[in-house]
């Protein structure tokens, strides 16, 4: 008997090949996609795409959709509190095992895995501890087609953002850069690959520049937002608004 599983989307290219991993090997049954959305664009949390596309991905890989509204700079124990209450209503459905496409950040690996214990659940992760290098070669090689929607300025300059994924775009990452951004160098939209039933279309934008401002409230600081580094706030990200046709 399969073991029910909720799966982590992000809408990016680790997700979608964490999903087709997770999918080849048979041993769950996945109810549902469950992505955390900013409540006020209505785009998917740091990556900035909008709902619409993130709805389309869900119909085209043919599974259900879970939204989580978050604000757009939680605290901690907002989008914990949001994830619980999320998380309690698949229990009652009966799932029990929650997917991520992490791939080797210990820290971010134990603080999901403790709080998922919370309430009963363990996680799974099908990419842990495989090579960057050879995970964005298999995604390549399996036909998988993603666009870079997001760029942090610390790591990438703005001529990165827009592209899509190829071997060019490797060879032109500097060598501090992660090929997955796996340290949130960059964010993607995956629109083509073996779990899609069609490609998803849509139509490149402007891309714009955002800096996120520190919160005023001492006890605000502690986002949910990847903020975590003493200089996160000097920095600023490239978007590429992706338009839907």
């Amino acid at each position: 008997m399969k073991k029910k599983a909720l799966f982590n989307w992000s809408s990016g290219k680790d997700s979608a090949l964490a999903l087709y991993k997770i999918l080849q090997k048979d041993e769950y049954e996945i109810s549902c996609l469950l992505t955390s959305v900013n409540q006020q664009f209505q785009r998917i949390s740091m990556h900035g795409v909008r709902v619409e596309l993130l709805e389309q991905q869900a119909q085209s890989i043919g599974l259900p959709l879970e939204i989580m509204q978050i604000p757009e700079m939680p605290t901690m124990e907002v989008y914990e509190a949001v994830m619980q209450t999320t998380l309690s209503k698949l229990k009652e459905q009966g799932v029990t095992h929650s997917v991520f496409g992490d791939i080797f950040l210990e820290d971010l690996r134990k603080y999901r895995e403790d709080k998922l214990s919370e309430i009963g659940f363990d996680g799974v992760f099908p990419l842990w501890k495989i090579p960057t290098q050879d995970l964005i070669q298999e995604f390549i090689a399996l036909g998988f087609k993603t666009i870079v929607v997001c760029v942090n300025e610390r790591f990438l300059d703005k001529s990165f953002v827009g592209c899509v994924i190829d071997q060019d775009f490797i060879n032109d990452l500097p060598e501090n850069v992660d090929v997955c951004g796996e340290n949130g160098e960059f964010h993607t939209f995956t629109f083509n690959g073996p779990i899609f039933s069609k490609p998803i279309d849509f139509e490149v934008g402007e891309v714009v520049y955002r800096k996120y401002e520190k919160p005023k409230e001492e006890d605000s600081s502690d986002t949910a937002c990847d903020t975590s580094a003493s200089d996160a706030f000097d920095y600023g990200f490239w978007y590429c608004d992706l338009l839907v046709k």
